[in-house]
C-alpha cells in the first residue's frame, strides 16, 4: 500500500477519489443557494433559446457576471437536455474543482521542486498539499455549488501554475506554457472578471518577485513569452465585456455603476472580518495556524517550500481582500491554496521527525510533539460528537437503529482507538493525516444525506413551496405582478418576467396566462380588469419555510372574449 502511494498514478487515483467524494458525492443533497439559482435561471434560459452572448435571467438582461460558469452549466443541459435536477447541475462546479486540487498540484511541484528537503521525496509536499486543498470546507462547499467563485479559482491557479512551469523552463520551451497560462488567466476573468486577478494572481506575483532575484531574472529572459501570456489574458478576458459594451451600452454602464457601487455598499463588514481564515481549512485548522507562526514555522518548512513565497502570498492576498468594504465567507476562497501549502510543508516536517514509530519522548514538551497530540485529540472528540448529533437530531434513518448510525459507530470505534494509540500516544502523523482524510470521506459519505433534513427542520408541515405545486396544462406563459425572488423563479422552472399590465395589455391577451403575486391578482390588476379577463385563483404558496414566511397567490387569467366563444 505503501509503495501505491510513492508512484505518480497512485498518488493520482487517491487524489481522484477525495475529489469525487468531496465534490460529487450527494451533491444534490443541499438546496439551490441564491447564487446557484441565477446561474441556473440564466443557463436555462440560454438553452430554451435566448442569447448566450447577452445572457438574461427572468428575461431580463444578466450583465453583472460574467458568462464562462453558466455557459458550462447550459453546455451540460445541451448535451443531456433541460434538467432541474440538481445533482447533475452542479458537475460543471464539481469539475471546476477537481480541475482546481489538480492545477494547484501541478503548481505546488513547480513551487517545491528545487527545495533541498525534497531530494528525499520527491513531490510529497506538492501531493500532501493537493490533498489538504480537497479536503478543506471551503473548497468542498464551494465545489458543490454551481457559482462563479470555483470556476474562477481554478481556471486562475491553472494560469500561475503555467506561469510559473514557463518561467523554470528553457526560454524556448517556455512559450507554449506561457501562452498556455494566458489563456487559462482569460477564462478565469471570463468567469469573475477582474476579481481572480486582483484576489489570487496578484498576491502571488508579488510574494513571487518580491525579494527573488533569481525569479526576477527568469521572468526578465522569459519577457516575450510572458508579454505574450498577458496578452491573451486580456484578449480573452475582454472579448466579452467588450462585445456587451458594442451591443448594450447604456445597459453595461448601469451594471458597471451598480455593481461598483456595491462594493462600499453590500455585504460591508470590518476590515478584521477574515481574521479565521484559517479556521476555513476545517479539520486541518489547528496545523493552518501553527504553519502561520513565523518563528515556528519558517525554520521547519523552508527546506520544504519557498516559506516566503507561500505565507507572502496568503498575507497579500488576505491584505487586498481585507481593504475592500464588501466581505463575504466565500470570497476567501483565494486564500485557501496558499494555506493548503503552508500545512503540507509542516506535515512534511513531522513526518521527517518521526523516529522509531514516533517522535522522541524527550521532545514530548515541545510543540512538534503536543500540537499533532492535540490535533489526534481534536479528530476524536469530533467522532465521538457525530454519533451523538445523530441521535440529538432525531431524523428518520440516522437514529439510534439504523444502518449509517451503526456505521458512525464502528467508524467511532475503529478509528478513535487508532487515534488514541496512533495519534494521541505514538504522535504517528501518517496516521494523523489518513484519519483526516477518513472523517472527512466519511462525513460527506454517511452524513451528508441528512443536509436536507436539517435545512428543513423549522419547516411549516403543509407550507408549500412554488416548486411542489401541480403543474397548469394548457398554460405556458407565468408573469409575476410582483418582485419574484430568483429562488422561486428557479422553482417554477420557468421564466416568470415581471408584468405591469395595462387594460389594454390584458385586453389584447390571445390566450390564458399564469400570474403569481403577493396579493391577490385582483388588486394587482389595473381598474377595469374585469371587463376583460376571467381571474381564477388556482393555488398559492409560501416564499420560505419560516412561519413568518409571506404567502403568494398563483392565479390564471383567460380573456372574456375567447370564454364568450
Amino acid at each position: 500500500m505503501a509503495r501505491l502511494f510513492t508512484s505518480r498514478w497512485g498518488r493520482v487515483l487517491l487524489l481522484g477519489l477525495i475529489c469525487g467524494v468531496s465534490f460529487f458525492l450527494h451533491n444534490g443533497a443541499s438546496e439551490v443557494s441564491l447564487m446557484e439559482s441565477r446561474n441556473f435561471v440564466a443557463a436555462r434560459e440560454m438553452v430554451a433559446g435566448g442569447s448566450w452572448l447577452i445572457p438574461t435571467m427572468n428575461h431580463e438582461l444578466r450583465l453583472a457576471k460574467p458568462p464562462l460558469p453558466t455557459w458550462a452549466v447550459a453546455g451540460l443541459q445541451r448535451l443531456i437536455g433541460p434538467t432541474q435536477n440538481l445533482a447533475l447541475l452542479r458537475v460543471p462546479a464539481g469539475l471546476a474543482a477537481t480541475l482546481l486540487v489538480f492545477f494547484f498540484w501541478g503548481l505546488a511541484r513547480a513551487l517545491t521542486r528545487g527545495q533541498p528537503a525534497e531530494a528525499t521525496a520527491p513531490g510529497r509536499t506538492a501531493w500532501l498539499a493537493a490533498l489538504v486543498l480537497a479536503t478543506s470546507l471551503l473548497v468542498v462547499t464551494t465545489g458543490r455549488e454551481g457559482q462563479w467563485d470555483i470556476f474562477a479559482t481554478s481556471l486562475a491557479i491553472g494560469g500561475l501554475w503555467l506561469l510559473v512551469e514557463g518561467w523554470q523552463r528553457p526560454v524556448r520551451q517556455a512559450y507554449l506554457w506561457l501562452a498556455g497560462a494566458g489563456v487559462l488567466l482569460g477564462m478565469a476573468m471570463l468567469s469573475k472578471g477582474p476579481v481572480p486577478i486582483y484576489a489570487l494572481v496578484l498576491p502571488f506575483l508579488l510574494a513571487y518577485f518580491i525579494g527573488r532575484p533569481t525569479h526576477r531574472q527568469a521572468l526578465r529572459a522569459r519577457t516575450a513569452g510572458t508579454v505574450l501570456a498577458a496578452g491573451l489574458a486580456v484578449v480573452i478576458g475582454g472579448s466579452w465585456p467588450l462585445y456587451i459594451w458594442l451591443k448594450v451600452a447604456p445597459a453595461a454602464r448601469a451594471v458597471a455603476r451598480v455593481e461598483i457601487a456595491s462594493w462600499g455598499e453590500r455585504h460591508v463588514q470590518p476590515v478584521w472580518y477574515y481574521w479565521p481564515f484559517f479556521a476555513f481549512t476545517g479539520l486541518w485548522a489547528l496545523v493552518a495556524l501553527a504553519a502561520l507562526v513565523w518563528p515556528y514555522a519558517r525554520p521547519r518548512l523552508r527546506g520544504y517550500l519557498p516559506y516566503g513565497v507561500a505565507l507572502g502570498w496568503l498575507l497579500a492576498g488576505l491584505l487586498l481582500l481585507s481593504i475592500v468594504p464588501e466581505k463575504k465567507e466565500r470570497y476567501m476562497l483565494p486564500l485557501m491554496p496558499p494555506l493548503a501549502l503552508l500545512v503540507a510543508g509542516l506535515l512534511r516536517y513531522w513526518q521527517s521527525q518521526e523516529l522509531g514509530g514516533g517522535l522522541p519522548a524527550r521532545t514530548g514538551w515541545l510543540p512538534d510533539s503536543w500540537l499533532p497530540r492535540t490535533w489526534g485529540a481534536l479528530l476524536v472528540l469530533l467522532l465521538l460528537a457525530l454519533p451523538v448529533a445523530m441521535v440529538l437530531t432525531g431524523f428518520t434513518g440516522f437514529g439510534l437503529g439504523s444502518v449509517r448510525f451503526g456505521l458512525v459507530v464502528a467508524l467511532v470505534v475503529a478509528l478513535g482507538v487508532g487515534l488514541v494509540r496512533q495519534g494521541i500516544l505514538r504522535r504517528q502523523v501518517n496516521f494523523l493525516i489518513g484519519s483526516t482524510l477518513v472523517v472527512v470521506v466519511s462525513i460527506i459519505a454517511l452524513v451528508m444525506p441528512a443536509y436536507p433534513r436539517w435545512e428543513g427542520r423549522r419547516d411549516v408541515p403543509g407550507q408549500r413551496q412554488l416548486r411542489q405545486l401541480p403543474g397548469l396544462r394548457g398554460v405556458g406563459e407565468w408573469y409575476s405582478l410582483d418582485t419574484l425572488h430568483v429562488k422561486q423563479v428557479w422553482a417554477a422552472g420557468q421564466a416568470v418576467p415581471i408584468w405591469h399590465p395595462t387594460v389594454d395589455q390584458l385586453a389584447g391577451l390571445a390566450h390564458p396566462v399564469v400570474t403569481v403575486s403577493g396579493q391577490p391578482a385582483e388588486e394587482s390588476l389595473p381598474a377595469g380588469w374585469a371587463d376583460v379577463v376571467r381571474i381564477t385563483r388556482q393555488d398559492s404558496f409560501y416564499l420560505d419555510r419560516g412561519r413568518n414566511s409571506a404567502v403568494w397567490f398563483v392565479s390564471r387569467l383567460e380573456p372574456i372574449i375567447q370564454i364568450k366563444k
